[in-house]
């Protein structure tokens, strides 16, 4: 091993060791790729505090919204295939909607559409109710609870996971299928990725992390306002255990994966050509506008940051009792994915920490 390799690879691992030893998170799984290896992966901690089970790298874990980049990518498979029309109105798939306005496609990928956001911690339910769960319920409910626009189409920039939700009901009118099937079929499938490694449901064949919420936090005092009492479990040390559970909506952040499935994603989106897309991928890495020009901080499906100068786009997702993110570098042709399975663990600070050591490793 080449004597700057090994130096990157031990500052990496000890940043990450850092976080599981000082208790910021139960465990963890990191991950680095470029388009045909991986460049490093760390797995460390507990899946699974009080029994003490280890998590590995199959061990799956919540991903919450970082799904809805997962979403974006199935909405411009049908782009591509013409089932789809970016600028179209979303009342051609969905004339049930309540808002007055005209809303498109794009609008809705790029949250511009102007649709509320109401706190989603709450559209959950627990793993044992699934079977007999109905998303299309829920959905009516949510939209009946909100029905009023925040700002007119297109016009203004706001995070709206009721957006994304919406956008898996018209994959579902523009294909013919199940969402949860389609992205199954379409996009994982594709890609080599398997229902243990990234789907819509907690596989029994491969552990899957418990999630946790930091005892000594603002959350956890405000947790009976904020989660459902089905899901808090008991406390473990400092850390209070959220039971499985699923979203009520699989398009804004039903995902549940690994490092290693998220990562095989990654790979598509940094080789030459895409197993994915032909010419719909473009629109995953060009910055949107609103109304008048004003560019805003994100694409269709990803969002945009800064890490010392140069450019890399990202998803980030946390709920009850986890936190990710996943970003690709253009310029330096490198992916990196991190799932945690603490609620309020910064992913976003600890990825600028590691992904510096590993860029500049592949650094062209």
């Amino acid at each position: 091993m080449p004597r700057n390799q090994s130096r990157t690879e031990a500052a990496v691992r000890r940043s990450l060791d850092s976080s599981i030893e000082a208790s910021a998170t139960p465990g963890l799984q990191y991950l680095a790729v470029d388009a045909r290896d991986t460049l490093f992966e760390l797995t460390g901690g507990w899946a699974d505090i009080a029994r003490r089970i280890p998590i590995e790298p199959r061990t799956t874990l919540m991903a919450y919204s970082m799904s809805k980049t997962i979403t974006a990518a199935a909405t411009l498979q049908l782009i591509g295939l013409g089932k789809l029309g970016l600028d179209e109105s979303i009342r051609r798939h969905l004339p049930e909607v309540p808002y007055a306005a005209d809303i498109t496609v794009r609008q809705l990928l790029s949250h511009t559409s102007g649709i509320p956001n109401p706190i989603p911690l709450r559209w959950v339910h627990p793993a044992a109710q699934h079977a007999r769960f109905e998303e299309g319920r829920s959905l009516a409910a949510v939209l009946a609870a909100s029905p009023r626009l925040r700002s007119a189409p297109g016009t203004r920039y706001a995070y709206s996971n009721i957006g994304y939700w919406l956008l898996g009901r018209i994959v579902e009118h523009a294909s013919g299928e199940a969402f949860t099937g389609f992205v199954a079929r379409h996009v994982l499938g594709p890609l080599g990725i398997a229902p243990d490694e990234v789907g819509y449901a907690i596989a029994a064949s491969v552990p899957h992390a418990n999630g946790y919420l930091e005892k000594y936090s603002l959350m956890n005092l405000l947790k009976g306002f904020l989660i459902s009492g089905e899901l808090i479990g008991d406390y473990e040390g400092k850390w209070l255990r959220i039971e499985p559970h699923y979203l009520n909506g699989p398009a804004f952040g039903g995902l549940v994966g690994t490092a290693r499935g998220f990562g095989k994603f990654l790979q598509d989106q940094l080789r030459p050509r895409s197993v994915l897309f032909d010419d719909s991928r473009r629109h995953l890495f060009f910055e949107q506008q609103q109304a008048g020009g004003k560019p805003v901080p994100m694409t269709l499906g990803w969002h945009i940051g800064d890490l010392g100068g140069t450019r890399f786009y990202f998803k980030e997702g946390g709920g009850g009792g986890f936190h990710c993110e996943m970003r690709i570098y253009p310029e330096a042709e490198v992916g990196t994915v991190l799932l945690t399975n603490a609620t309020a663990f910064d992913v976003k600070r600890t990825l600028n920490v590691v992904d510096r050591e590993v860029g500049a490793r592949v650094q062209r």
